[in-house]
């Protein structure tokens, strides 16, 4: 064979052997023939070698054939067999290393914050709209204000804005509406639930909601209604929280691009290929970054209490960081995933996007532990104390990321550490509180090698997709999202998705060894390796708003902790919070 879809052989070739793939396109290239109507012989056997770069002899492929005639039957079995995406694999991901001990410590009494400064209602409720969890929740236990009052407030809000933000897939109001009127009718009969009784919030896409479309951001669900409400929901309900609306997320979960719902596609069956973008509070002209792109923007908009997210490979990082908000991805098998669409099974995480630290802690007491439905989670304790020192937790920071220099010497014009001035002085914040800062390196493994997991288990979850050619549905086209990752993923073979996996428990073995020796570890958020190494190895992370550029956008920092210890890794993003005040800053939009 000379040519393939235009490139010559050993282009085609030269291509797949950087990636590090040309002894795994056998099975992918051998099933493409199949696919295409070939009968799999020994000449079909010798053209997919010659393209895959591996070679067998004549009486190699003569022993092979009869296998894959088997493996073909067995793999067209398999796509007669509709799988839904809520069906996880019977194989659970479990982060933690050999000898880890849960935290199992007893439940205790929830130790708040003291009440801030008296707020001044007066005859405008918006003023209330950029007030954290910690008080809003104080002025409806005080009845100053009622649940109906803020949860009104911020659907009018919803409405005003959702027309520049792009933030809103489906308003709630009726059910928000219900739920705010019984959250008084309780209070008032002096039924007080805890600090979310009343307050209105907002939901991922990718949550389901009894009575409305979940959509995933993606033109193909854009109809789709799961009748059921996912295990977040339910619990935040019974917290007494009021959704009041499902918010946009990028289509599938990549990016700030989802499907639209603009006058253009109004009342057509037909999904639109003109998706629109949600925006930065801060910077209209500017995405709001994803794939958590609605729940950061709204909540950094005034326009919710908080918001629920997720996070594979930074859905609540990148726009927490965007947006000025402070997001808290939880440990992987902290919280049930039971309604949320799946995209990775032993990636995803929900979590939830909030004004405050101490916000964050309070929704993550909510929905935490098992649901007896999503076998991933597990049972560990959660004790959230405002009042904890964080003089006496053990804090590191990631020394080499906070060293980089701001533009490349070769090439001055390339920056390379672009929140340096804002990195040096979050250092100076911990010196001033009295934390001492010991400095860690981060592992040094192959972490691309690992995510391709991720991106095998996407195109799992959405193989009927790419199968009926649905993803040509898709908004996004391009080199990097969805529709062609999906594609090429198929291309990589069982046996190394495992070794992937075996490598994996190698990098989780090696953070567990430096988590040992630390509660907290702070970063610049935009450390190389953090991101996807932690994701992998399921640790939890806090991104806060660390200050502002020029141009009012703001930057970030980012706190990791142990498995299951999110109250000492709050803990101390608290106090960085309680000493710098950035969380506290809100963007002014037009009128």
């Amino acid at each position: 064979m000379t040519e393939t879809h235009g490139l010559n052989r050993r282009t085609f070739m030269g291509y797949f052997a950087g990636l590090g793939l040309t002894s795994s396109l056998f099975p992918g290239v051998l099933w493409a023939k199949v696919a295409a109507g070939e009968e799999i012989t020994l000449a079909s056997i010798a053209s997919a070698e010659e393209i895959a770069g591996v070679h067998f002899d004549a009486s190699e492929r003569e022993m092979m054939l009869d296998g894959l005639k088997q493996q073909e039957q067995r793999i067209e079995l398999l796509h007669k067999t509709s799988l839904p995406n809520s069906v996880a694999p019977s194989v659970v991901f479990d982060p933690r290393p050999v000898g880890f001990v849960t935290p199992r410590d007893p439940k205790r009494a929830m130790v708040r914050s003291k009440p801030g400064t008296n707020v001044s209602i007066g005859g405008n409720l918006e003023q209330l709209a950029f007030l954290p969890v910690t008080q809003l929740s104080r002025l409806i236990e005080t009845r100053r204000v009622t649940s109906l009052q803020l949860t009104q407030m911020y659907l009018a809000r919803l409405k005003r804005y959702d027309p520049i933000l792009k933030c809103v897939i489906t308003l709630t109001e009726e059910r928000a509406i219900r739920k705010a009127k019984e959250a008084d009718a309780e209070i008032a009969r002096g039924r007080y639930r805890g600090p979310l009784h009343g307050i209105p919030w907002g939901a991922k896409d990718l949550l389901s909601a009894k009575g409305y479309k979940t959509t995933w951001g993606a033109g193909p669900y854009r109809n789709q209604i799961i009748d059921e409400d996912a295990t977040v929901v339910q619990r935040l309900d019974a917290a007494g929280a009021v959704l009041v609306a499902k918010l946009s997320l990028g289509e599938l979960a990549q990016g700030d691009i989802w499907f639209g719902n603009g006058p253009t596609d109004a009342g057509k069956d037909e999904p639109t290929r003109t998706g629109v973008r949600t925006r930065n509070p801060w910077k209209l002209d500017q995405g709001s970054s994803g794939s958590s792109a609605g729940p950061a923007s709204a909540t950094a908009a005034g326009l919710v209490g908080f918001a629920i997210g997720s996070e594979t490979l930074g859905s609540i990082s990148s726009p927490a960081t965007r947006c000025g908000v402070t997001g808290l991805r939880p440990t992987f098998g902290r919280i049930p995933r039971t309604g949320a669409m799946a995209l990775s099974w032993t990636m995803d995480k929900l979590g939830p996007l909030c004004r405050s630290a101490e916000d964050c802690a309070l929704v993550l007491d909510a929905i935490h532990g098992p649901d007896g439905l999503d076998r991933s989670v597990i049972p560990a304790s959660f004790n959230w104390n405002a009042d904890l020192d964080p003089k006496k937790l053990r804090v590191g920071y990631i020394r080499s990321a906070f060293d980089l220099p701001v533009n490349d010497l070769k090439d001055p014009k390339r920056v390379i550490h672009a929140t340096k001035k804002f990195d040096d002085a979050a250092l100076a914040v911990f010196n001033r509180l009295g934390i001492r800062l010991t400095p860690v390196d981060v592992p040094d493994l192959p972490y691309s090698a690992i995510s391709l997991m991720l991106t095998v288990e996407a195109g799992a979850a959405f193989d009927e997709l790419t199968r009926t050619n649905r993803d040509s549905e898709l908004v996004q086209q391009g080199k990097f999202d969805w529709a062609n990752t999906f594609r090429t993923i198929r291309f990589v073979p069982g046996v190394d998705y495992v070794n992937a996996s075996r490598l994996r428990s190698v990098a989780i073995q090696h953070w567990a060894d430096l988590m040992k020796n630390f509660d907290v570890i702070v970063t610049p958020t935009g450390a190389p390796n953090q991101l996807v190494a932690t994701n992998l190895t399921g640790h939890p992370a806090v991104i806060l708003p660390n200050g502002f550029r020029d141009d009012g956008t703001p930057v970030s920092l980012t706190f990791l902790g142990g498995l299951f210890e999110e109250a000492k890794l709050l803990a101390v993003a608290n106090a960085y919070q309680r000493a710098t005040g950035f969380h506290l800053l809100h963007p002014s939009l037009p009128a």
